[in-house]
């Protein structure tokens, strides 16, 4: 059980990280909100959620054994750890934009209402981000060969941490915009960023890490 907690309070750490970075469902968040009120951000993580799901159950059931081989775990390992070192890097950049809670732009625009529709929006704007297709290419992958190693129910810790990252951050994102209060901006957001910036570092040394060892030890 405690390794099960573990593992979803670190895929919560890892998926707030890139949750909280500036991109095109923060901006669809805020712009629907703005609109449609506090439930438009969970109801776009749903649909978020949904796709991500699917992936997940398509590389437990994929790649299960190509990444039980103790090479592919060391590369896929050294490529997720070199990820998150340079998402790490990204955040602790002077000069990070700040949170504007204000809809704007062409995301306010998208002629959208109901809730299956937001969830649909969720959908749609996270296949179209490159960001996202690159995230579980490397992290995602990375996190998804570590929680394999503890079955299904290591996959499930996972998702459940991760996804919840995404409820709590966008929900708050949500209820900022649509209840008109400024609580995520100035030094409290750049705060935050930092926070997730250095987590992101110190996951990608331990990847760097587990990722190297695996790989020295498959070719042994």
């Amino acid at each position: 059980m405690g390794a099960l907690l573990g593992m979803a309070a670190v895929a919560f750490g890892l998926g707030l990280s890139g949750a909280v970075a500036p991109g095109p469902l923060l901006s669809v968040v805020i712009a629907e909100s703005a609109r449609r009120g506090v439930w438009a951000g969970p109801l776009i993580v749903l649909g978020h959620g949904l796709l991500e799901g699917a992936l997940v159950v398509a590389l437990f059931a994929g790649v299960g054994k190509l990444v039980a081989n103790p090479l592919v775990f060391g590369l896929v390992g050294l490529v997720g750890g070199a990820a998150l070192l340079w998402m790490g890097r990204a955040l602790l950049r002077p000069g990070q934009p700040e949170l504007e809670l204000q809809a704007g732009g062409p995301a306010s625009g998208i002629p959208l209402s109901g809730a299956g529709r937001l969830a649909g929006l969720g959908i749609l704007v996270s296949l179209s981000n490159p960001y996202f297709t690159g995230w579980w290419a490397t992290a995602g992958l990375t996190q998804m060969s570590t929680a394999m190693t503890l079955g299904a129910a290591g996959v499930a810790a996972f998702f459940t941490g991760h996804i919840t990252s995404d409820l709590a951050w966008y929900s708050a994102v949500s209820v900022a915009v649509g209840r008109g209060r400024g609580l995520l901006r100035g030094p409290g957001y750049r705060v935050l960023l930092r926070v997730c910036g250095v987590f992101l570092l110190a996951m990608g040394v331990v990847f760097l890490v587990v990722g190297g060892i695996s790989l020295w030890g498959g070719k042994k």
